[in-house]
Order: C-alpha cells, then sequence, then structure tokens
C-alpha cells in the first residue's frame, strides 16, 4: 500500500505542468517527459505488459514492441502531413484505456494487446512528429523512441515489482494510478 501512495504521489508530481507539450523546442528523447499524458500512457503499457506477460511471458516484449513500432508509423504519417482529428483527445483516453485494463486485469490474447497497443501509439507518435524540429528529424525520432522504450521499461519494472510483492492488487492500484493520472491531467487542461 505504501508504495502505491509513493507511485501515485510521484505521478502527480510529474503533473506539474500540466498542459500536454510545453516546450516544443525539447529534444525528441525529452518530449515524452514533458506531457504527462503521453509519460503515464507509456508506463502504462509498460505495466499492463507485466499483468499480460504473468501468463504470456513474450508479451513483455510485443506489446511494448508493438507500441514502438505503431509509434514510429504515426510519426511518418504525421511528417507526410496527413491530418488526423482528435489526437490529444485519442492521446488522452489512450490514458484511461491503459489504467483501465491494468486496473480491471484485463488479459487479452498477445495479438488483441497487441492492436491496442498500436493503435493508440500511432496517435501518440503523430504529436510527437508534429512538434518535430525542422531540421534533425530522425534524431528526434530516435530520441522519442529510445525514452518510450525506458518509459514503458519502467511501467514493466513496476508492475513485475507490484505483482511479486503485492499480486494481482498491487498491480492493480498501479492501474488506479494511472487512472488517477489521467483524471488529474482532464481536470487541468
Amino acid at each position: 500500500m505504501i508504495r502505491t501512495i509513493c507511485l501515485t504521489a510521484l505521478l502527480f508530481a510529474f503533473a506539474g505542468p500540466a498542459s500536454a507539450h510545453p516546450g516544443h523546442e525539447a529534444s525528441g528523447f525529452l518530449h515524452p517527459f514533458t506531457g504527462i499524458d503521453h509519460l503515464l500512457a507509456m508506463v502504462g503499457v509498460g505495466i499492463w505488459a507485466a499483468l499480460l506477460a504473468a501468463r504470456k511471458p513474450l508479451a513483455a516484449l510485443l506489446v511494448p514492441a508493438a507500441f514502438l513500432a505503431m509509434m514510429a508509423i504515426g510519426a511518418a504519417a504525421g511528417f507526410a502531413g496527413i491530418k488526423l482529428p482528435m489526437v490529444e483527445a485519442v492521446i488522452l483516453s489512450s490514458v484511461f484505456v491503459f489504467g483501465g485494463l491494468i486496473m480491471a486485469a484485463v488479459r487479452l490474447p498477445s495479438a488483441a494487446a497487441m492492436a491496442v497497443a498500436g493503435l493508440f501509439a500511432f496517435f501518440h507518435g503523430y504529436a510527437h512528429a508534429l512538434e518535430a524540429p525542422a531540421d534533425g528529424a530522425g534524431t528526434y525520432i530516435l530520441g522519442f523512441l529510445a525514452a518510450t522504450t525506458l518509459l514503458q521499461a519502467a511501467g514493466l519494472g513496476l508492475g513485475w515489482a507490484a505483482l511479486r510483492v503485492l499480486g494481482d492488487m498491487g498491480l492493480r492500484a498501479l492501474g488506479g494510478a494511472v487512472l488517477a493520472g489521467g483524471a488529474f491531467v482532464l481536470i487541468a487542461q
């Protein structure tokens, strides 16, 4: 319980800059850390992958990898000038979906979980691309993909630790923390 409280406090501490993307001049690596919605979704993917991996170990790699691949494709769509509606709404909804999937301990088959993660990742990558600098886009993309990998790995580690120490209830509490962070972002907008 103390770990859950600490995690929740940490999530709210990061929520200080509640606007989704303050500072477009940030490097690609720093960009996912500048929007609490992105941070929560990416950590949420890792936590959900830990939940799925408890029964299907390969999900620990497949779901985050699908997220990264579709994020890169979404970035390509953004750079290509394709127009998508409601990008920020979909990104924020990804926080609620991942938090809810974790909290409800939903264990989809790996292919379905990859599709869910990939759908939301496309919009995350698209949003990152729209805020890329005019030059150095390749480095920018590699940077936000590296940061996403780290955030997903952090979520995976948190999920595994919660499962090991507190069981499903610990993991569900992390899902609740992701949901609470999403609610904070929604209220702060």
